[in-house]
């Protein structure tokens, strides 16, 4: 459960007031809705109040720069993950009991030194451990057989990324233009998802054939990578022993990342005082964090303006 409470350090160690506002999901007083389902304004605030009455962890986060805002956000994002885990659940027949919950808690401590070294009271720990070991349950059941295909082209800029992306996502001679440079672009490059973890919980795994995306891996750098998914597949082989030696954080962080068709399909509307749904972060973020753009199949570019005479 160590691990459990790292990754809950990870998700709020960027959290200043919550932007205020109204508006937003067409449902009054929501943080956000999944698919019809809405998640009340007060449920979220409950759990900011939670984590702010834990000084000593909150100053720990102030002190390495964490707002209150991103804080909010990620009790958002934990929002909208349960929401799509509970739906594969259902779908899959992927039951986590108590008693396995427990057992994980036990590990680590116990409930009370668990609850006493996160942000969470033990209602929302236990929830959020349930959604760890189904996300986990969800990665060993696919991730042997994910493969992907790609082409690669690199960019230098968020416009120059944009530009690209709606190219290749338009097909043509254009779009294969963008491959006349092989020290930017690179074509039918495969990853399988057993054999590189960390690659199959990003975006490279979380979109279908057909799409393309562009995104920049380290906003500290200038470089913007897009690619377009040329195949997907669900039956690889791989080494079974590549998937049993995964640990289980890297589990949970590729089944999440397996709830990104969820998401497009039944939709994620955040109310503006939190921010955007970014696809390619699979969080919440402020509206001018998003990390880039996803183009689905069938995308066709916005036609051009006419000229006017004058």
């Amino acid at each position: 459960m160590r691990r459990q409470v790292g990754r809950v350090a990870v998700a709020v160690a960027v959290v200043g007031a919550v932007v205020s506002g109204c508006g937003g999901p067409d449902q009054a007083g929501s943080a956000v809705i999944v698919g019809s389902d809405a998640v009340p304004l007060g449920q979220v605030q409950s759990q900011l109040d939670t984590a702010l009455a834990k000084t000593d962890q909150i100053a720990q986060i102030t002190a390495q720069g964490g707002t209150t805002a991103d804080l909010a956000r990620s009790i958002v994002t934990r929002e909208v993950l349960h929401d799509l885990l509970q739906r594969r659940a259902a779908a899959e027949g992927i039951v986590v009991t108590d008693a396995q919950i427990d057992a994980e808690l036990a590990g680590s401590g116990g409930t009370d030194a668990v609850v006493d070294g996160s942000l969470y009271d033990a209602t929302t720990l236990r929830q959020r451990v349930r959604d760890d070991l189904t996300a986990a349950q969800l990665a060993q059941r696919s991730v042997g057989g994910l493969a992907v295909t790609v082409d690669l082209v690199g960019a230098t800029s968020r416009a120059d990324a944009t530009a690209k992306a709606q190219t290749l996502a338009a097909g043509g001679p254009a779009a294969d233009a963008l491959f006349n440079d092989p020290r930017m672009s690179e074509r039918g490059t495969s990853v399988q998802a057993a054999s590189n973890p960390n690659e199959a919980s990003s975006v490279l795994f979380g979109v279908p054939k057909g799409s393309v995306v562009a995104f920049q891996p380290n906003p500290q750098e200038s470089t913007w990578i897009v690619f377009r998914v040329t195949d997907r597949r669900t039956d690889a082989p791989s080494d079974p022993a590549t998937v049993s030696n995964m640990s289980q954080s890297q589990l949970t962080a590729i089944g999440e990342r397996l709830l990104q068709p969820d998401a497009e399909r039944v939709g994620v509307r955040v109310n503006p005082r939190y921010g955007v749904w970014d696809p390619i972060q699979l969080r919440v973020v402020a509206e001018d964090q998003q990390a880039g753009i996803v183009l689905q199949p069938g995308f066709t570019a916005p036609a051009a303006a006419p000229a006017t005479a004058g």
